[in-house]
């Protein structure tokens, strides 16, 4: 089933004896996984057994027994692979034998899960709830929830501007979130920029200017891999603004004016929008051709090239490519 008719039915009290997760969206599969292990909790203890810690005979005789310690088993897997079928049927006949044993499996990663859907049904008193990325609205409704949750004072913009800066990743959205909690004061998109993009000491925004102007980035650059940034990661961002950048090329070339609204779909702050459309104009959309060329096949090189120290390799392209722009 889908999102909508899970939550109707959850609202009604409809309770299952198996349910599995899966989808786009690792965020919402955590968090449904989590609200419906509380709710069948009810303060109880709850099993978890996460990726390569699972062994099927174990969660079979723990979801088989009655416990010693509390009324209810609530067994919670969390896994990047399939679990065969035969073994998945086992789980959920032994959550059917013993009523007051539950399972909730949720799937995330890459994987198709698909198939694992045949073990959940209405005859089995289980069900599957696939999840798709949540639209912006959505999106932005959710970090607002978080947002309430934490009594944090945060506008809708900011919000915009977070995920958006996360290529509308959520958990990574929350993630941030969680971190600026510990300030106490009202969430700027200048805070945003000095906290979340940076990995801490070095905001990622600041390396993107500077590496677009030509100025010294290798500094900013070994602190931004030392700090722990995913080089493919840095790649996609790096990636991510020079779409940013040929979109206000395009626009102003079209327009004659900077309208951020228009090009953004919200309200970024002016100071940041004005920085960016002094570099995007400096470009003609043959540098941008060699710019997409340059970061695309940088990502491939570092999935398929094999012996790669990636660390020094990935500093010494983007110093190439900074040299390029001088």
């Amino acid at each position: 089933m889908y999102k909508n008719q899970f939550d109707n039915e959850f609202s009604s009290n409809i309770i299952y004896n198996g349910y599995m997760f899966y989808g786009q969206c690792d965020y919402l599969i955590d968090q449904y996984t989590n609200k419906v292990a509380l709710k069948l909790a009810n303060g109880e203890d709850i099993q978890k057994i996460y990726f390569d810690e699972y062994n099927f005979k174990e969660c079979d005789t723990f979801l088989s027994q009655s416990s010693l310690f509390s009324s209810k088993n609530i067994l919670v897997i969390k896994t990047l692979k399939k679990i065969p079928k035969k073994e998945m049927d086992s789980l959920i006949a032994s959550c059917n034998t013993n009523p007051d044993s539950f399972l909730i499996v949720a799937c995330v990663g890459e994987t198709d899960f698909k198939s694992m859907t045949k073990s959940f049904s209405k005859k089995t008193n289980s069900c599957e709830v696939r999840f798709f990325n949540p639209s912006d609205q959505e999106a932005i409704h959710i970090l607002n929830a978080v947002i309430q949750e934490k009594n944090m004072v945060c506008g809708f913009t900011e919000l915009q501007y977070l995920y958006n800066m996360h290529q509308k990743d959520l958990s990574l959205a929350v993630n941030d979130l969680n971190k600026l909690e510990i300030l106490q004061k009202p969430i700027t998109a200048n805070i945003i920029n000095a906290q979340c993009f940076g990995m801490g000491a070095v905001s990622i925004d600041d390396f993107f200017i500077k590496l677009f102007t030509a100025q010294p980035i290798n500094k900013d650059l070994y602190m931004i891999l030392e700090e722990g940034m995913n080089e493919i990661y840095l790649i996609n961002q790096t990636t991510s603004f020079v779409q940013q950048l040929f979109t206000i090329n395009t626009y102003l070339k079209l327009h004659g004016q900077l309208n951020i609204i228009e090009i953004w779909g919200y309200k970024l702050p002016a100071n940041i929008a004005n920085t960016r459309a002094s570099i995007a104009i400096k470009f003609n959309d043959n540098d941008f051709k060699k710019m997409f060329n340059f970061f695309l096949n940088l990502e491939l090189e570092l999935k398929t090239k094999k012996g790669l120290e990636i660390n020094s390799y990935i500093q010494a392209q983007f110093r190439n490519f900074s040299a390029s722009l001088r």
